[in-house]
This record gives structure tokens, C-alpha cells and sequence, in this order.
């Protein structure tokens, strides 16, 4: 633009703030708003709208709100969008109730929020679990006379499965379909997946089959769905012709593809299959594949191969050690599940209530009550510290 001999303007810096915010050069960003305060370029709504999200994104709520105020120092008013991104901010970083009460405090002056602000609002205190509020939001939406749009279903149906609200969830899904909106697979695939996972195959056979009625293109997320729906299903057939749809649709299967059918070899005892395929598809460190291969092996009475194979790991979660102290009871180990369920605890992570009772059940009804005892006085600490 120098060479050839235009000058850069507020848009030009709003560009250039933007690229660097959407790259996380989040200091780049700060530079280019005091360069082209030096150059005396007056900055617009739309150049502290694109610097609050950005240090909100930063992690940093108090930078974004000094931008915020800097608006009325430079004689500017902010507009809809600059109060959504701070709602959206706010909330972010963990503040919530404060969006909230901020956004009662800006009602009081005149603002109206719009779809967008109760969207947002619906979005992060379902994601914070707070369904009471969410509640609360979603009717008064209903009353300030906006209609619930798509994006305003699919938040509280993800809420819905989340908390296992099944019901409620079909419902939404029921009422989105009756309005006639119109969305891709995204509702369809979250249902069916839920379903597949509490084991209600039947219902969630239907839902694919009117996901398909319905013209929603099959893209890898839905395949996903479909393949995980017939290996629950055990039809053999059904997957491996699904297998060859997705190679000929020109689609590369992904990760969880592979940890599907993993998963499955494992389920129906192939569990050598199971490791052969995770070697031919470079998986042999993938969580939730060897996850699956470990307590495959212990279901089959294989549980030194399966401790050896925990051994290797070099990253274990919950569901790891949830699956290996169930069949280390299982197989009667119960002085190896206690110390491996002390360990576990030991490092922060949470378990069942369920896996604790197991091991120290277990420990009593074999005749190791000091043991059972002891484990208990450590969980009882363990707790304490925590």
C-alpha cells in the first residue's frame, strides 16, 4: 500500500487486527490499535468490538473491558454487537452471573436484547449445568416475542442429553421438526448417539432412518454414528458395507472411525483383531482404542495381559482404571485393585462410588477386613486432603 502510495485507513487496521486476533497474535493486535492511534487514525465501534474479543479470548477480562470503556473515551456508542461480545466474553472466562446482571443493568437503560443475546446466554448456563436459569432465559425469550430459532433447539437439546433428559430431548427434536427448520445432521447424530450409548437401539434405528427420509446428506459425523448404531446392533454385514459406502463417497475414515470398530472387535471378543488393526492404522498409543482393548482382554479372563498392557500406557483416565479394577474383582484380585484404586486416587482422579465399593466389598467378603479397613481410612484422608 506504501509503494504504492495509498494510505491505510480504519478499515485497513480493522482488517489487519482481525487477521492477527483470528491467528492468536494477540499482541499484535494491541500494537496495531496504538500504531494507528499514532498515525491519528480514529478508531471505530468495529476496531474495539474485534480488540474486546480478543483479549476475552486471551483469557483476560480486564484488558477487554478497558477496551469496552475505551468506546465512550474516544466518543463512540457501542452497538448489539459490542454488548453480545461482552455477554459472550463474560461468560467465557467463567463469569456468568455477571453477563447476567450486567445485561439487567443494560435493559434498564433501554437495551432490548435480541435472539443472538439469549442464544448466547442459553448456550453458557447449560454448559455450566445451570438449568434452573437456562430455564428461566428460554421463557423469557418466549415472552419478549422472539421465536426460538434452530440454534436456540440444538442448545437445549445438547443440554438435555447431557443431563439425560432423553425424553425432554425428543421432544425438542419432535417440536424443531413440527416448526419445519430446517438443519443438517448435527440434532439427528447427538440423538442417535445418546441412544445408542443408554442402549435404546430401537429408537435409535428410527431417528437415523428419518434422518435419512429427511434428505440430511451423510457426512463422516453421521457415517460415524450409523457405523457405532450397527456394531451395537451386532450386524456384521450392515458395517462393512457401510465401510465401503464411505470409501466410495470419497471420504477418509477418521480416529474414531477405527476406535468404533476396535471398540466392537473388542466387544465381540476379536480383541487380536482389535490390536492388529490399531497397529495397521498407527493407533497403538490412542486412549480410547487401548481403553477398549484393556478391558476387552480383562471381560475375556485375560487379566495379566491386560495389566501388562496398562502398564505400557503412557496415559491412563478414568475409564481406564474404572474398566481394570471391575475385572481385577471380577477376577477375584482384590488386594491388586485396592492398590491400584489408591493410586488412582491418590493423583485426583475421581472415581465411582460404585468401583470403590467393589474393592472393598470385595476385600471383606475374602477375608482381608484390615485391608478393606485400611483402604477405607485412606480413601476417608485421601478425600480430606483433596
Amino acid at each position: 500500500m506504501t509503494q504504492a502510495g495509498i494510505n491505510p485507513d480504519v478499515v485497513t487496521y480493522n482488517s489487519l487486527i482481525a487477521g492477527a486476533a483470528r491467528n492468536c497474535l494477540f499482541s499484535k493486535s494491541s500494537e496495531l490499535f496504538d500504531e494507528m492511534l499514532e498515525l491519528g487514525i480514529v478508531p471505530d465501534i468495529w476496531t474495539f468490538n474485534t480488540l474486546i474479543h480478543c483479549f476475552f479470548k486471551l483469557g483476560n477480562p480486564e484488558e477487554a473491558t478497558r477496551f469496552f470503556e475505551g468506546i465512550f473515551y474516544h466518543g463512540l456508542l457501542p452497538c448489539p454487537t459490542t454488548f453480545n461480545i461482552m455477554i459472550n466474553g463474560l461468560c467465557m472466562n467463567g463469569y456468568t452471573d455477571n453477563a447476567l446482571r450486567w445485561l439487567r443493568d443494560l435493559q434498564r437503560n433501554g437495551f432490548v436484547p435480541g435472539l443472538v443475546t439469549y442464544n448466547i446466554l442459553l448456550s453458557w448456563f447449560c454448559k455450566a449445568g445451570r438449568l434452573g436459569t437456562a430455564r428461566r432465559i428460554l421463557k423469557e425469550l418466549a415472552a419478549s416475542g422472539y421465536a426460538p430459532n434452530a440454534v436456540t433447539y440444538t442448545t437445549v437439546l445438547k443440554f438435555c442429553l447431557r443431563s439425560r433428559n432423553f425424553e425432554q430431548a425428543l421432544e425438542i427434536l419432535q417440536e424443531m421438526s413440527d416448526k419445519g427448520y430446517t438443519y443438517d445432521g448435527f440434532a439427528y447424530c447427538t440423538v442417535v448417539g445418546a441412544l445408542v450409548k443408554i442402549g435404546r437401539i430401537k429408537e435409535a434405528t428410527y431417528y437415523m432412518e428419518k434422518m435419512v427420509r429427511s434428505g440430511v446428506e451423510h457426512d463422516l459425523v453421521s457415517y460415524n454414528t450409523l457405523l457405532n448404531l450397527y456394531c451395537k446392533e451386532g450386524n456384521v454385514e450392515a458395517v462393512y458395507q457401510l465401510l465401503g459406502e464411505i470409501q466410495k463417497g470419497g471420504l477418509e475414515c477418521d480416529e474414531y472411525t477405527h476406535t468404533i470398530l476396535i471398540d466392537n472387535m473388542c466387544k465381540t471378543g476379536n480383541i487380536q483383531g482389535a490390536q492388529q488393526h490399531m497397529k495397521e492404522m498407527g493407533l497403538h498409543s490412542h486412549l480410547v482404542a487401548l481403553n477398549s482393548v484393556i478391558d476387552g482382554l480383562g471381560k475375556a479372563g485375560e487379566i495379566d495381559h491386560a495389566l501388562k498392557k496398562f502398564e505400557s500406557m503412557e496415559a491412563a483416565d478414568s475409564f481406564t482404571y474404572s474398566s481394570l479394577i471391575h475385572n481385577l474383582c471380577k477376577a477375584r484380585r482384590f488386594l491388586c485393585a485396592s492398590k491400584l484404586l489408591f493410586s488412582c486416587l491418590k493423583s485426583g482422579m475421581k472415581m465411582l462410588p460404585s468401583v470403590k465399593r467393589a474393592v472393598i466389598d470385595g476385600l471383606h467378603y475374602s477375608g482381608f477386613h484390615k485391608e478393606a479397613r485400611n483402604l477405607r481410612s485412606k480413601i476417608r484422608l485421601l478425600v480430606k486432603l483433596h
